[in-house]
């Protein structure tokens, strides 16, 4: 069952960690069936109890799943196989269209900002026991978030979208509930959840966001948690429109005991209009990062929610790094403040850029999806082939393994900085690509 390898250990901690070393060193394959547990404990000697603990362990961890009689087994995805490290090395000369970053060219400069904001902490140090939300950013943001119709609640800063999310799952969940997520989605957020030893179950995307009847079927399958991309879905571009919003509200209307996390991951790099989901269950998170209008450094992202969950976060934060740096915080109201980014103009650029690669890829015969943000997904029927003939053509893009969870395969393209001599060249690629394995290109419908 393990074929050549050997679980050893005496105890419940020796046993897992001998499990988990194997899980991430590939010795254990993803969806490799576990011996039972007396099987094991007889192998090594110890009470079947001792293994029954180490199981529970791997479970909690996310590293393996256990299904009735199929018994336990490698999780498919499993939390120590990150998918950070499923990328391709971008040789010398090649083109990096897969990293998902913003153009740096449309980021703002951050030194006037935090030049006033150090000078201002100088004047007024922040102390232990002072607030840990600057007063004008959650102004500012506390504002544009009634302007888009989010309801009205407390606000909390944390270190980027991810912090949130997770500080936000593990206020309510407990290990192996289920997290319903996008798929294709978030790779970091497919890592976190299985991280966190909760289970990520998938729910379908189309451009308007996630397909109501898939998230039917989870949360009635039992679903405690729905993670939701409001705009720029990553990988898909995905954004939801106000009549997807109204049918998802519907559906958690009938599961009111949901928690619902939306990313609004479009924050002022789009300029479709936001429909939030938020209040229409009892307990939800909705947060905004700065990282692709302003930049990833800034490690910095807003988050609202009900009384209780926000309650709950902030409590947990003042034991870890108790707060986000009022420094960094000030900077960024400043940038928000003062006009740095026009969102108008970088939402154009990058849906000139988006449009131009959808527009020649079709001309070729290629379905290919991208409603907003920086990123483009192509399906594609041999994933692994068209990387590397991509590649061999001189351009890097990032493998749809990242993303998905059971969708069928695809490449990530990010457009921010193609210029209008790339789209072209690289729409020709990409139909190669998808010809060498099909023979014939198929059309959008």
């Amino acid at each position: 069952m393990l074929g050549e390898y050997r679980v050893t250990g005496r105890g419940a901690a020796e046993i897992s960690a001998s499990i988990e070393r194997a899980v991430g060193a590939g010795e254990l394959e993803p969806g490799q069936p576990l011996p039972p547990m007396r099987e094991l404990a007889q192998q090594l000697g110890v009470n079947p109890n001792t293994v029954a603990a180490a199981y529970r362990t791997l479970r909690e961890r996310g590293v393996i799943e256990t299904s009735g009689r199929r018994g336990s087994r490698v999780r498919a995805t499993p939390a120590t196989t990150g998918r950070e490290f499923i990328r391709v090395e971008v040789p010398e000369g090649a083109r990096d269209v897969s990293d998902g970053n913003p153009d740096p060219a449309l980021l703002p400069a951050l030194g006037p900002a935090f030049a006033a904001a150090a000078e201002q902490g100088d004047r007024e140090p922040v102390l232990y026991g002072d607030a840990a939300v600057e007063p004008e950013l959650l102004r500012i943001a506390r504002a544009e978030l009634d302007a888009d119709g989010v309801p009205d609640g407390p606000v909390a800063v944390t270190s980027g979208s991810l912090d949130a999310m997770e500080r936000v799952l593990a206020t309510h969940l407990r290990a192996g509930d289920a997290v319903a997520v996008e798929d294709p989605g978030w790779g970091s957020l497919l890592d976190l959840v299985p991280a966190l030893g909760l289970r990520a179950v998938a729910v379908g995307v189309d451009d308007e966001g996630p397909l109501p009847d898939d998230v039917r079927r989870v949360l009635a399958a039992g679903a405690r948690a729905l993670v939701v991309t409001d705009r720029a879905q990553n990988p898909t571009g995905a954004a939801v429109s106000a009549a997807r919003a109204r049918a998802l509200r519907a559906v958690l209307s009938e599961y009111p005991r949901t928690l619902l996390i939306e990313d609004d991951h479009g924050h002022r790099i789009v300029d479709l209009p936001l429909h939030p989901l938020a209040g229409t269950t009892h307990h939800w998170a909705f947060v905004r990062s700065a990282a692709k209008a302003y930049g990833p450094d800034l490690r910095l992202a807003v988050l609202t929610g009900d009384a209780v969950t926000l309650d709950r976060v902030r409590g947990r934060q003042r034991l870890g790094p108790g707060w986000v740096s009022r420094i960094t915080q000030r900077a960024v109201a400043r940038l928000w403040a003062g006009g740095s980014v026009d969102p108008r103009a970088v939402a154009a650029a990058y849906g000139r850029r988006r449009e131009a690669l959808l527009g020649a890829l079709a001309e070729r015969g290629v379905a290919a999806y991208g409603r907003s943000g920086m990123n483009v997904w192509v399906p594609v029927p041999d994933e692994t082939g068209a990387v590397a003939r991509l590649l061999h053509a001189g351009w890097a893009v990032a493998p749809g393994a990242r993303f998905r969870l059971t969708a069928p395969p695809g490449v990530r393209i990010t457009v921010s900085t193609l210029t209008d001599g790339d789209i072209g060249p690289l729409a020709d690629v990409v139909a190669e690509a998808v010809r060498a394995r099909t023979g014939r290109l198929r059309s959008h419908a």
